[in-house]
Order: structure tokens, then C-alpha cells, then sequence
């Protein structure tokens, strides 16, 4: 064990219902901000935070464009919703409000969103990433309000039927959107709903089934379900491959490009299955978490990948809204399924944002509660913290603390890997004793994954160090 490890696993120790464990929200704090919108107090949390004061940075990426978004209020709200349900942390649930507040204020009549406020609190309605719309900013904000409207049911009926009245306003663009259900086109060989948002945004669409699964728990509306389906068929004809034809069973995001951020395919996918119990929902998240996302654990995370090979893979920068959908995919793959498997690679996901990643470095600090932006190459890191990359930290550890056999890999390491005549595999270790192997057999592409004694008999028998 390293000296670098024992902040995380201090406050890692004997986590549980009701105890912190490694979320700290300090930094959080320090990103939100109550201001007046609309003539309502609501509450922002600012886009970035740069090193090394970490003070409050303006969004200038595609001009002037504000200093906070319904991208990141919406699943900091989420998080924070997340945070009541797992801990029962009720000022968790007190700073969602003002952040649903906010989400609400920047919904147009007609059910769209707008995304970023200006410095002088006036909604940006000009700029690119700004444009009222539903795409994006649209889902997250489904997303937000749809989980509020449940989460507060019991305990502020007025303000859950409010928010819920907002998610009804947005119906009818999701079926405008299903209005081309069943239609295809072809990019160089490969088909591409129409159906999904922006005629093939199959990450995009995955945020959007999440919001509709929550709606769907409260929600009347006999829709929902003939929705969240055809939304989920999308998804499932932007697959390809197997655990031994590329590209392995993975997701496409958009056209034939992949990319690792915000490709929350397997965890919408999983979470719907169990929802509407449709097995082939499924299957089809267990091809990609067994496939592709056994893959990158064993061989090294991606940026991204065009799966016609128009381009070689990109291996960086590497974030952690990377690492949310694939470690949360993980465990709500396990909730669907019963696969402690699938919580072991949860955990070993997750171990990116405690050091198992190609800088080898902590990338989350349970101390300040901040997550470093991102991995610039092997050496570098991005040592700015956003709202974006802490919320997904934060969103990630909640979740995979819930479950002590995931927990247990957070502080894991790859320790080795290779490849023989029948099978290649990775060796992961943490502190005290755990032990992972993940092996695939060369002739099928079974993923098999070894814990603890039956790892180490694995290794025993192959002459694995």
C-alpha cells in the first residue's frame, strides 16, 4: 500500500447506511451558488473550478456561453437525490431543491430547454450550446425533474407535483421523436436509427430513458412504457459485435463513433430491463459489460473509437463522466441480473478515480471532495475540478459503495497482464486481500472473472505471478 492510498482508504473504512464514507461534498459547496432567476431564488453550481485556488471559472468553450448549465445542475441534482436514497442524507436532498428550482426556470412553454445563464443571471438564448432545445440539456432535465417528482412525493407533494407537470409538458417531444420509429439509414455499412435523438445520439438517448424510467414509477401515463421500449430498440440496433467479433458488443454513440463519456447505454439498458422485465434489454447490456467493457478493464480505458475504422482509437483524454456509465452500468447490471461479477468489475471501473488508471494517480480526493478534470496523457493530469467530473466521482463512489463486494475494488490495482496460448487476462490487487483475475478464453471470448481463493488458485494453475 502506498502513502497516496491512505487518505482514500481512511475515509473508505466502515462506510455504510448513514455514514459519510469517501463522499465529501465540500467541493460541491463551494460550486453552488443561490441567485435570482425569473423573478425565483434558485440555486447554480458553476461550470469550473481551476487550479490551484480552485475559484469559480466562466464556460467559454463555444464563446461566451455562461457560468452555469442545466447539464450539470440537472445530475448534480440527481446525485444529491441519490444521496438521500442510499444515506438518508437530508441536506443532500435540501441543496437538490434549489438546483430542481433552477432546471424548472430554464424550461421553455413549449417543454425545451435552454442551457446556460449568463454572469448577470440572464438565460443565454443565442449561444450553440445555449439554443432552446430537446437534446442534451432537454434529458438531463427530464432526468432531474422526473427523479424530484418521486423523490419528494411524500414529503413536499406540491413541489413533486410541480416538477412533475414540467416532465408532462415533455411528452409530446418524445413522441415527436418516435415519429420516425422504425426508420434506418446507413453510414458506411452500419444502421442508424432515426428515432433516436439527433437522428442517432444513442448516449444522448440513454439519459433520456433514465428520466422516462423514473417518470414511469409515478407517472400514470400509459405511454411510458411503448416509449421507453422503442427508445431501448434504438439502442440495441447501435450494437455490434460479440465477446469475439469487434467491436465486442459495444454501444455505438453516434453514427459508428464510440466514445467513452456519458455512453450510459448499459446502465439505461439494464435499468429498463428490470423494469419492463424484457430480457433482451438485458442481454444486450450484458454483451457490452462482458465484451467491450471487459476489455477495456483488462487492456486500458479509451476516449473514444470509430468502430468503421475511419480513425485509430484515442486513448486520452480520460474523464470521469467515462467512468460513471460503465461503473453504475456495472451495478445496475448486477441489480438486474443477481451477477456478483458484475460488482467486481464495478469496483475495478471505479478504481480509476482512486489511482488504477495510466498516470497512476488519486484522481478523486475524499479530503476536498474534488475530482481532477481529467488524464491529459500518461503523465499529465488536468488538475482543474469542474462541476461536471466531481458529480460523476460523487455519483460513482455513492453507488459502488452501496455494495461491500464493489467497495472492496475501489482501491484496486492492475498489477499485471498478458496473454497465452488459450486465454489473456489482467490481475488486479487492493488492500486488504482482495484479488481479481479477469481472463478471456482466445477460442470464445468468455469473459470468466476469479475473486479472492478462486483467483489464486486460477493463477496457481496458470503460473501467474
Amino acid at each position: 500500500m502506498t502513502l497516496a492510498m491512505l487518505p482514500f482508504l481512511c475515509a473508505l473504512a466502515g462506510a455504510g447506511p448513514g455514514q459519510p464514507g469517501a463522499v465529501n461534498f465540500a467541493h460541491i459547496d463551494r460550486l453552488l451558488e443561490r441567485i435570482s432567476l425569473g423573478g425565483e431564488t434558485v440555486t447554480i453550481i458553476h461550470i469550473y473550478a481551476n487550479y490551484p485556488d480552485y475559484r469559480w471559472v466562466a464556460a467559454a468553450e463555444s464563446g461566451p456561453e455562461g457560468i452555469a448549465c442545466v447539464d450539470d445542475a440537472a445530475r448534480a441534482a440527481v446525485m444529491l437525490m441519490r444521496s438521500w436514497e442510499l444515506r438518508g442524507d437530508t441536506a443532500a436532498l435540501g441543496r437538490s431543491r434549489g438546483l430542481l428550482r433552477f432546471v424548472m426556470q430554464m424550461q421553455a412553454p413549449d417543454g425545451e430547454f435552454y442551457n446556460f445563464v449568463r454572469s448577470d443571471h440572464t438565460i443565454n438564448t443565442t449561444g450553440r450550446t445555449s439554443l432552446k432545445s430537446f437534446g442534451w440539456w432537454a434529458s438531463r432535465g427530464l432526468w432531474a425533474m422526473a427523479m424530484g417528482g418521486r423523490v419528494f412525493a411524500e414529503r413536499d407533494t406540491a413541489f413533486a407535483r410541480e416538477l412533475t407537470g414540467r416532465v408532462a409538458r415533455m411528452m409530446p417531444l418524445v413522441a415527436a421523436s418516435l415519429s420516425e420509429y422504425d426508420s434506418m439509414r446507413t453510414v458506411r455499412g452500419y444502421r442508424i436509427p432515426r428515432w433516436l435523438l439527433y437522428e442517432s445520439g444513442a448516449d444522448v438517448t440513454s439519459e433520456l430513458l433514465l428520466g422516462l424510467l423514473e417518470y414511469r414509477m409515478i407517472s400514470p401515463d400509459d405511454s411510458l412504457s411503448r416509449f421507453i421500449t422503442e427508445l431501448a430498440r434504438g439502442l440495441l440496433v447501435m450494437q455490434d459485435g460479440d465477446g469475439m467479433t469487434p467491436p465486442y458488443g459495444l454501444h455505438r454513440s453516434w453514427e459508428t463513433q464510440w466514445h467513452m463519456w456519458g455512453n450510459g447505454q448499459t446502465q439505461a439498458l439494464a435499468t429498463a430491463g428490470a423494469a419492463l422485465h424484457d430480457s433482451a434489454m438485458i442481454r444486450s447490456a450484458a454483451r457490452e459489460a462482458r465484451g467491450w467493457y471487459g476489455r477495456l478493464l483488462m487492456d486500458g480505458f479509451l476516449k473514444a473509437c470509430d468502430v468503421a475504422g475511419a480513425a485509430p482509437p484515442e486513448e486520452y483524454e480520460q474523464i470521469a463522466y467515462g467512468v460513471r456509465p460503465m461503473a453504475v452500468g456495472l451495478i445496475r447490471l448486477f441489480e438486474a441480473t443477481g451477477d456478483r461479477e458484475y460488482l467486481l468489475m464495478a469496483g475495478l471501473a471505479a478504481s480509476w478515480l482512486t489511482g488504477n488508471n495510466p498516470a497512476r494517480r488519486t484522481m478523486y480526493d475524499p479530503s476536498t471532495g474534488r475530482c481532477y478534470d481529467g488524464i491529459r496523457d500518461s503523465v499529465t493530469l488536468n488538475l482543474n475540478s469542474g462541476a461536471e467530473s466531481t458529480i460523476e466521482a460523487l455519483y460513482t463512489i455513492l453507488e459502488v459503495e452501496r455494495y461491500p463486494a464493489a467497495a472492496a475494488c475501489l482501491h484496486s490495482r492492475k498489477v499485471a497482464a498478458g496473454r497465452k496460448d488459450k486465454f489473456s487476462w489482467a490481475l488486479f490487487r487492493g488492500v486488504p486481500d482482495t484479488e481479481v483475475t479477469l481472463a478471456r478464453d482466445s477460442a470464445t471470448g468468455k469473459l470468466s472473472v476469479y475473486e479472492g481463493d478462486a483467483s489464486r488458485a486460477f493463477c496457481r494453475k496458470e503460473n501467474i505471478p
